[in-house]
């Protein structure tokens, strides 16, 4: 009897019909759809980029102003005037035009793809060894794009630079920034860093170098 009414039970059972499993198909496509363009992927890793921008020029600071107050007679850049800028990325000329980052420093120079050691070597020219304690990074970041096709800079470009007067011992470190909620959104910190572009971050002791 029990058997009998299994066999009823599994003959009358109905699975899902096609146009039930296209319904919930398109439902959970649309759902998909939906979840990417609130969540942005490439957004996202923009802002992730940026993150590491903003923590990396901001290491930097750190460790320059160690050195300052550390080193009896520190060098941290250009005597000369205008001030000679330095970039993370190589360049296709020692005196690439960079104004479009600095104001009181026409020209930047890299022309070294390996060129990220902490011992004056760097991109930035400070000898990080020199501080009794040692050196507070093992070596220079460099922006995670770190871009300037063909080796030549522009405004566009992602790349880390910096410069500095050692006559009076102030620095400027900048980053674009690529996300929009870094560069003109709810965490913008570009235009509101004290510094005299609107669209570079700037850190340091002169942010108008």
């Amino acid at each position: 009897m029990l058997i009998k009414k299994m066999k009823n039970i599994i003959k009358n059972s109905k699975g899902f019909t096609l146009i039930e499993l296209l319904v919930v198909i398109a439902i959970i496509a649309v759902l998909a759809v939906a979840v990417i363009l609130t969540l942005n992927p490439a957004e996202l890793l923009k802002q992730a980029r940026d993150s590491t921008r903003i923590s990396d020029v901001s290491t930097l600071k750190s460790a320059i102003s160690l050195y300052l107050a550390d080193v009896t007679s520190p060098t941290i850049g250009s005597s000369t005037s205008p001030l000679m800028g330095y970039i993370s990325v190589a360049s296709s000329s020692m005196t690439a035009l960079c104004n479009f980052r600095f104001t009181k420093t026409t020209f930047c120079q890299n022309n070294n793809n390996a060129a990220f050691g902490v011992d004056g070597s760097g991109w930035v020219p400070v000898n990080f060894t020199a501080i009794s304690s040692g050196a507070p990074i093992g070596n220079l970041p460099r922006d995670p794009s770190n871009t300037a096709p063909g080796g030549n800079v522009s405004s566009t470009n992602l790349f880390y630079s910096y410069t500095a007067s050692t006559t009076v011992l102030t620095f400027e470190l900048d980053a674009k920034m690529e996300s929009s909620k870094y560069a003109a959104g709810a965490a913008n910190v570009e235009s509101v860093d004290g510094g005299d572009k609107v669209d570079i971050y700037e850190v340091g002791t002169n942010l108008t170098l």
